[in-house]
């Protein structure tokens, strides 16, 4: 394992990789999950019906953009998110691990699914206002508008907006079920991640490569997926909401299901679901090889530093 600098570095640009792929995805479930808001499922329109539909709809509607919308927010959130939840978890397993069992090799499921949660909570934390503006940039449509519209021409101007209206509260709007959900997420995958990875390794003898990355990210992601979808479709609707729509998080989730029913906080799970499995593939696939990389160039760095001392 490289350096926590190192890990973080590895962890963003891996993520960046794989984001660049599944952001339409994003896209689609945004605004599934927005569509027929606080309405009876009988009165809701579905302008959008699914995946499929969904991407072909914009394509027709917005063209290539429409499905790209809010990617520069994607990218600097990514890289904040996935540093933090690369880049952090192995040292806090690691010092938590050395505390209680005096020995860092140990694997306690109950401390990995601690350190992948604290991880993911801290880059959800520090990239908040990021996916706040990308959630509203890509929720937007002058065709087939769901949910709240913010009209924003940039990124930077969502920012300048939200700030100049509502200042830093403003920006950490949703913060609270943001962390909840990545700490859902990513206390399952990790964890999940190299579970598999033992597992694969040990009962059907795979080596170490690309085929049992897959494997191992495969089983992740679709963990993930079910785990972290309810606070996700809260965090959309808190994040897109304007004014006090919802007075928290949980008033959000008893809304949602009184009047859309419960099945309402897995609007868009297919959608998700097409873009969490190749993202987290990408992700850890990518992170393998970029972590590999970050060690080279640091034992030739501080190879060269030792010399020089």
């Amino acid at each position: 394992m490289s350096t926590t600098l190192g890990s973080f570095i590895a962890g963003g640009i891996a993520a960046c990789g794989a984001v660049t792929v599944t952001h339409s995805f994003e896209t689609v479930k945004i605004r599934l999950q927005l569509q027929g808001e606080l309405q009876a499922r009988k009165d809701a329109p579905r302008m959008y019906r699914g995946v499929i539909h969904g991407i072909t709809t914009i394509l027709k509607n917005e063209g290539p953009s429409g499905l790209f919308r809010g990617i520069n927010c994607a990218y600097i959130y990514q890289m904040v998110l996935n540093g933090c939840r690369l880049g952090f978890y192995e040292p806090i397993r690691g010092t938590l691990t050395e505390t209680l069992y005096h020995n860092a090799n140990v694997q306690s499921f109950g401390i990995n699914i601690f350190s992948g949660a604290a991880s993911g909570i801290m880059g959800a934390a520090a990239g908040s206002p990021f996916f706040l503006v990308k959630t509203r940039l890509q929720s937007f449509s002058p065709f087939l508008p769901v949910g709240t519209q913010h009209h924003y021409k940039s990124a930077w101007d969502g920012m300048r907006q939200i700030y100049g209206h509502e200042g830093i509260k403003g920006l950490y709007r949703g913060v609270g079920p943001a962390m909840v959900r990545t700490g859902f997420g990513s206390s399952v995958q990790l964890p999940t991640y190299f579970f598999a990875k033992r597992r694969l390794v040990r009962h059907l003898g795979m080596e170490e490569g690309p085929a049992l990355h897959l494997a191992s990210s495969t089983a992740s992601g679709f963990v993930v997926c079910c785990v972290m979808h309810p606070p996700d479709t809260v965090m959309s609707r808190m994040y897109n909401q304007t004014g006090n729509l919802y007075n928290g998080a949980f008033d959000c989730l008893f809304r949602t299901v009184k009047t859309e029913g419960l099945l309402a906080v897995y609007k868009g799970f297919f959608a998700h679901l097409a873009r969490i499995l190749p993202h987290t593939i990408l992700t850890l696939s990518l992170a393998e090889q970029t972590n590999k990389l970050m060690r080279k160039v640091e034992d030739r760095y501080f190879l060269r530093k030792d010399e020089q001392l």
